[in-house]
């Protein structure tokens, strides 16, 4: 059985979650930078708004399944109500989101690729400034 048949929702969303910010991370890489900046920058890049916008990008631009859509689903109905100073909803997106994206990374990788690349064309990353 792989393995990612025999996780749960809330299992692939922290898997996802992980596969979001290594690709975060290494989109920055090709910038120069301080490494402060890099961090702010993927903080931002990772934090649940940020994820929930990539979702709905994705949706919008029709490009999910509905195998997706449904792992989409599951993983938002199993998100709770997320921190406090945030909004469930979004919160709960973006758990779906993260979902999806563990779920492609352990079943379907090409595919999982494809969809970031649509995000990256979407959304290129202005290099940092360099410091003198």
């Amino acid at each position: 059985m792989p393995i990612g048949t025999e996780l749960g929702p809330l299992q692939l969303a922290w898997l996802g979650d992980a596969v979001w910010e290594l690709h975060q991370r290494l989109r920055r890489c090709r910038a120069p930078g301080r490494s402060a900046d890099l961090h702010r920058s993927v903080v931002a890049a990772v934090r649940a708004d940020a994820q929930a916008a990539a979702l709905e990008l994705l949706q919008r631009d029709g490009l999910l399944s509905q195998e997706e859509l449904e792992l989409v689903r599951k993983g938002r109905n199993r998100a709770g109500r997320g921190p406090r100073k945030g909004e469930a909803g979004t919160y709960g997106r973006a758990t779906g989101f993260e979902t999806m994206v563990g779920w492609l990374f352990l079943q379907n990788p090409s595919r999982l690729a494809q969809l970031l690349a649509h995000l990256e064309n979407a959304d290129p990353i202005t290099p940092l400034p360099v410091d003198p």
